[in-house]
């Protein structure tokens, strides 16, 4: 352990651990019923599960075992009383840690070390790097998508006490404290009604007040500062996009007044914000000529926001030919006095402008056939014939359409709705700006058809083709849609009509990959292999034919969807993958754990910016893995696919998932507006979402989606007598060892001995014992790779973090899992119906501490 990870590693245990022990104590005089009684008996219900695990008991014993002898409860209802609170208590430890972590955040992690912009900075002076600096930050950006996928279990209110009580422990504020501990005690965890569209959108708008637009506005100052002349004024480098009322995908709900109600709260968020500041402003530029400015810039903000009728009275243009007017006063008349102030506003306008995000329109990829279809029906704008011609003809007549089509004829609101939203990005853009909306998202792209269609449709809703300033954006997720998206792209780009469309985007074309279905489809190895080798060929492909690709991230929170040590990932990319921008999605969870403070946000979005500069200005790395490397990778990645494959085919493998986690109840969570599945019916492999699958195999604490097929790919290679090049590859290929880093971490959140009453199950026991072989398999030959003795020994901090707060949520997991046993003894008739409701409720209600608590596992 170094020096650093040995100073980070102190203040968390000062900072975070003792104080957590310190507060923890406030919770008995929380406003909970018999709650000193609760506090006591839950430090017991605790000591009982770790004791009760060695001797290899069940959940269910354990909990029986506990009541007979700790209590007087003898009734069901009684005991599911006690076990409703102990959730409630546990909710609320999991809120202080976080709380504690979020507001140590600046003593654990070293602010201006490795992967920061103080660290950037002095690696670009040191080499003399300015000039390269200055060409590589001409078009070079972090894009941010903030997405609302069920992954955020915590209410907005929940959210707020976090934030609040973060700040409070950073003051040392006791009283404080114990009053933010109290709102807590009486405000609900449980969502009563699932969240609209637009209440995900209002969540989400707060950071992007509260933390972006402070975060992101200090870093492009300070960039300035210390470049003036490297920074474009045309290219913020910070970039941010928003999929709440955008996103369409699965979700019935979300229609085009959503859009459009989604698209004005974003700009009257964005003018609030300005408006604020410039209030904030005139408090200190109270000098002559300055003030006039001022004032009609507050009037004309003001407007925007109150008086009706003005919406189109402002441009960010003139915003900041206003603070420019400001800046060059302050330079020539008055020795620069509070310039930082009005730089710092500058930089924010340039990179949220009236727009504050991005809102991508995002759609599965068989509606537009569908619509297109419609069209042909009854508008005669397209062959009567047009289901049944081959992909190439269709794409022929639709490179050639004409006519506009009427989306009031059609009664069917999927297809009427999906040609409206065509015509409102028009909309967003007249009062946003051309940033307000300008990309269209097609899901499960099967084949150049599938944006073909997205462009006809376009120019069936009034769209000239002259004027389409929309980047139609295919996504390839599933291992098969990852092998075809290079002939896919190919055929596109040799269409003379779209590659007309690209000239006219600056010959940059956006592919977005998925990391989400890629894993429940192919397993952890395969889908990361199968993007890399994507992103190869689609990199070397658009080359060729003189088009500048970007790959936008589908990224979750675990490693299993993509998270885990994601600047780390673009570091280690070479020049054969294109980095010309780094574009992710930033989804629920993660929003909260990663950006939830300015100081987080800040520390996290500086190692992504210096991660894309970092591996052109500094890394001679040619290639992300040499020939002979990617060769080693591919291997591994076909023998675990193959392992994976063979437990996904298990004739029992759905059936355990979903009578032993809590999957099937996840659509009762109200924690999103989207179904947990596509379409009805029966519980289906392939209707099944990525974020409840992998979700539910974190709370069975067997993380399978993190490493199954890792630890059988390894032996593999070492009984082939590659043990040697795998050793030199995992210790010299950056991309490799950040893979296995993160595979630890989704181990590392194992808990085998909560569910190890399922190895003699007759049904399920042979299911359980492939995880868990897989899992000691994986153990062994990661720590024999690394050299280490124990699981996320390079991550000290962290590794500490883990291990206090699964601690924390281990009686909320074994509840879970005898809430389960209890239902599903009902549902076989094994116990009387009565209480059936109240154990699906108390299994829902553990999901939330169990999830919150891993802060990436959903």
């Amino acid at each position: 352990m170094n020096y650093l990870s040995s100073q980070g590693l102190q203040q968390f245990k000062n900072l975070v651990g003792i104080k957590f022990q310190l507060y923890n104590s406030l919770f008995t005089s929380l406003p909970f019923h018999r709650i000193e009684k609760t506090g006591i008996l839950l430090s017991l219900l605790l000591i009982y599960c770790e004791d009760g695990y060695k001797k290899k008991q069940s959940p269910e014993q354990i909990i029986e075992e506990f009541f007979a002898k700790h209590t007087n409860y003898v009734s069901e209802r009684d005991r599911a009383d006690i076990l409703f609170r102990f959730v409630q208590y546990v909710e609320r430890q999991v809120v202080l840690f976080d709380a504690l972590e979020d507001a140590s955040f600046k003593e654990v992690n070293d602010m201006g070390g490795v992967g920061t912009l103080k660290h950037l900075v002095s690696e670009v002076l040191q080499f003399n790097k300015e000039d390269e600096l200055k060409m590589k930050l001409k078009d070079y950006s972090v894009r941010m998508v903030l997405t609302a996928h069920p992954t955020q279990f915590y209410p907005g209110p929940v959210l707020g006490i976090i934030n609040d009580l973060s700040k409070a422990v950073v003051e040392n504020n006791a009283s404080k404290i114990n009053m933010y501990m109290q709102q807590l005690g009486k405000t609900p965890f449980l969502k009563k009604q699932k969240p609209t569209p637009f209440d995900e959108a209002i969540s989400l708008i707060w950071y992007l007040e509260n933390v972006f637009y402070h975060s992101a506005g200090k870093i492009l100052s300070s960039l300035r500062a210390e470049f003036p002349d490297a920074v474009s004024p045309t290219n913020p480098i910070i970039k941010m996009g928003f999929w709440p009322g955008g996103d369409r995908d699965g979700n019935p709900f979300v229609t085009s007044a959503t859009t459009l109600k989604v698209a004005e709260s974003l700009r009257g968020a964005i003018i609030k914000c300005y408006y604020l500041d410039v209030r904030r402003l005139k408090r200190r530029l109270t000098f002559k000529g300055v003030d006039t400015i001022l004032n009609s810039l507050e009037e004309k903000l003001y407007n925007n926001i109150f008086v009706p009728g003005h919406k189109t009275d402002l441009s960010a243009r003139e915003i900041l030919e206003a603070l420019n007017q400001i800046k060059e006063i302050l330079i020539f008349q008055h020795n620069g006095l509070f310039l930082h102030l009005v730089d710092n506003l500058i930089s924010k306008v340039h990179i949220f402008g009236l727009h504050f995000a991005t809102l991508d329109i995002r759609q599965e990829g068989s509606v537009h056939g569908r619509v297109l279809q419609a069209i042909a029906e009854k508008e005669k704008l397209l062959p009567a014939n047009y289901q049944e011609l081959t992909p190439a003809e269709k794409i022929k007549i639709l490179t050639e359409v004409s006519g506009t089509a009427n989306p009031s004829l059609y009664e069917d609101p999927l297809i009427s709705d999906t040609m409206e939203s065509l015509g409102v990005v028009k909309t967003i853009q007249r009062y946003n700006g051309p940033a307000g909306c300008s990309r269209y998202i097609i899901s499960h792209c099967r084949g150049a058809v599938n944006v073909m269609q997205v462009y006809s449709l376009f120019l069936l809703n009034g769209w000239k083709k002259e004027e389409l300033n929309i980047d139609i954006v295919p996504l390839f997720e599933t291992v098969e849609d990852l092998q075809q998206s290079p002939r896919i792209m190919q055929e596109l780009y040799e269409n003379p009509a779209y590659i007309k469309h690209l000239r006219q985007r600056q010959n940059t074309q956006t592919i977005m990959v998925g990391f989400s279905d890629g894993t429940k489809d192919g397993g952890y190895l395969m889908a990361n292999w199968g993007i890399y080798h994507a992103k190869e060929e689609l990199t070397k492909i658009s080359r060729e034919y003189g088009i500048d690709v970007i790959f936008f991230d589908g990224r979750g929170g675990p490693p299993a969807r993509g998270g885990g040590k994601t600047h780390k990932y673009y570091a280690s990319m070479g020049k054969n993958i294109a980095n010309k921008e780094i574009q992710l999605t930033i989804q629920g969870q993660t929003i909260s754990s990663n950006f939830g403070t300015t100081d987080s946000a800040q520390y996290n979005i500086e190692e992504l910016i210096h991660a894309g500069i970092s591996n052109d200005l500094f890394s001679s790395l040619k290639v992300t893995l040499e020939p002979g490397e990617a060769q080693l990778f591919k291997e591994m990645a076909e023998i675990s696919f193959e392992s994976y494959t063979e437990l996904k085919n298990h004739p029992y493998f759905m059936q355990y998932l979903t009578e032993v986690s809590p999957l099937q109840f996840y659509s009762e969570t109200n924690i999103a507006s989207r179904p947990a599945k596509r379409g009805t019916g029966k519980m289906e492999f392939k209707d099944l979402r990525a974020i409840p699958f992998v979700g539910s195999w974190s709370q069975l604490k067997q993380n399978l989606t993190g490493f199954y097929g890792v630890g059988t790919a390894l032996k593999y290679m070492e009984e082939k007598g590659k043990w040697n090049q795998l050793k030199d590859l995992y210790h010299n290929a950056l991309y490799v060892k950040t893979l296995m880093d993160n595979c630890e971490m989704a181990m590392k959140k194992c808990f085998f001995p909560l569910t190890e009453n399922y190895s003699k199950h007759p049904l399920y026991g042979d299911i359980w014992n492939n995880i868990f072989e897989e899992y000691e398999l994986t153990q062994k030959y990661i720590l024999k790779l690394s050299g280490k003795h124990e699981l996320m020994a390079d991550y000290p901090v962290e590794q500490l973090s883990i291990q206090m707060r699964e601690r924390i949520v281990l009686p909320l997991s074994t509840i879970q899992q005898y809430a389960i046993t209890k239902f599903r003894k009902m549902e076989q008739g094994l116990m009387s119906p009565p209480m059936k409701e109240v154990y699906e409720k108390l299994i829902i209600r553990c999901s939330f501490g169990i999830i919150n608590a891993a802060r990436n596992s959903a």
